[in-house]
């Protein structure tokens, strides 16, 4: 049995709607009807006013940042577990990414941590909910606005997570949203800015298509050509029609995970805050430093029996391309995950006889 880390489910339906919109015309991201759809659709299921869709997550916060015009050198707090595409957008916007460590328990941003790390020069947080589990806004949120403070939301892996009947991406200045390959929701790459802010809509729209206005040729702003395609926009409108079905097989997937692990004394599971739905992008597990293997062990005896793992992401203030420009705090929490978690096959097509395969390798090889 092979079983990899993740396999996109394209359907019958999403061919025919790329094909559609390939038939008619629409290969750019200048016109046609499936672009505005999926702007739409996205924002009102999000429940924000505006959407604005993009090349990629990445470019997706790249923009929203640039959107609020920091001053050069200002200071961003960011998720220390996260991808290095959150703090490159920070960098690329020549402003300075400022690592906060993990809690032990969502995984998230430690909220407790945020006030030693404000500054003068502070001027926003990215927040990641990782692995799809919300974190707790609400507090965030008032800390922001104690410090008046900007937020943007890395939804990356957060498509449909709820928090006290709000989705991610609805609390913050701007949502950011990533449809990469392996996402809950895929256009093979792009992204999307969510907001509720009129003028920030108008602005993100100018930025993202080179900063076009009246008259066209005349460019009063220096923007970006961030912008996705109708085709893949359709991709975009035919998932999201099946969505509340794949939200559905991922929750149902990781509560098989938990019913065959949760009991390992060798291992913890992602935790939960009231109210949140996690939507469980991936499934993650944390090896006790006491387990009688390693956690490269483990992989190793994985990968020999076809099952494909990943490592958790390797912590900001560890990042060598932050490292050699910035002094950064250690985030020893955020460390620990890098070294001792793993995700486990997630894929929504994943069957309980996989996900039984893949539970009883790791209870067996961890067993004393």
């Amino acid at each position: 049995m092979k079983i990899s880390v993740f396999s996109p489910e394209i359907t019958k339906d999403d061919i025919e709607l790329v094909s559609q919109a390939l038939q008619a015309g629409e290969i750019s991201g200048n016109y046609g009807k499936y672009l505005t759809e999926f702007e739409n659709l996205w924002a009102s299921y999000c429940g924000v006013k505006h959407g604005i869709a993009v090349t990629s997550g990445t470019t997706a916060l790249h923009l929203a940042i640039a959107a609020l015009e920091f001053p050069v050198g200002s200071e961003v707090l960011i998720s220390s577990s996260t991808n290095i595409a959150t703090a490159l957008a920070v960098l690329h916007n020549n402003l300075v990414p400022v690592p906060v460590d993990s809690e032990l328990i969502t995984w998230n941003l430690d909220i407790g941590l945020i006030e030693k790390q404000i500054s003068s020069k502070t001027v926003a947080i990215i927040p990641v909910h990782l692995f799809g589990q919300p974190l707790n806004m609400p507090l965030l949120m008032r800390l922001a606005e104690k410090y008046n403070l900007k937020v943007i939301e890395d939804c990356a892996e957060s498509h449909g997570a709820i928090l006290n009947g709000r989705m991610t991406g609805s609390f913050g200045a701007m949502g950011c949203f990533s449809f990469y390959a392996n996402k809950i929701l895929t256009t093979g790459e792009g992204g999307m800015v969510i907001t509720n802010n009129d003028d920030l809509s108008r602005k993100l729209r100018d930025y993202r298509n080179l900063g076009f206005q009246e008259p066209r040729f005349l460019h009063k702003i220096a923007g970006y050509n961030f912008r996705m395609t109708g085709y893949q926009a359709a991709l975009g409108v035919s998932q999201f029609h099946r969505l509340g079905q794949t939200l559905e097989k991922k929750i149902q997937i990781a509560t098989w995970y938990k019913s065959l692990l949760s009991s390992n004394k060798y291992l913890s599971l992602q935790g939960t805050i009231p109210g949140s739905r996690n939507v469980y992008w991936v499934f993650g597990i944390l090896l006790a430093k006491e387990a009688p293997i390693s956690r490269d062990t483990l992989r190793e005896i994985l990968f020999q029996a076809g099952v494909e793992t990943r490592t958790f992401f390797c912590p900001m203030d560890l990042q060598p391309v932050l490292r050699s420009r910035f002094t950064m705090q250690e985030c020893p929490n955020a460390a620990m995950l890098w070294e001792q978690g793993i995700y486990l096959p997630s894929s929504a097509t994943q069957t309980y006889d996989e996900v039984l395969y893949v539970a009883t390798i790791i209870n067996k090889a961890l067993s004393e």
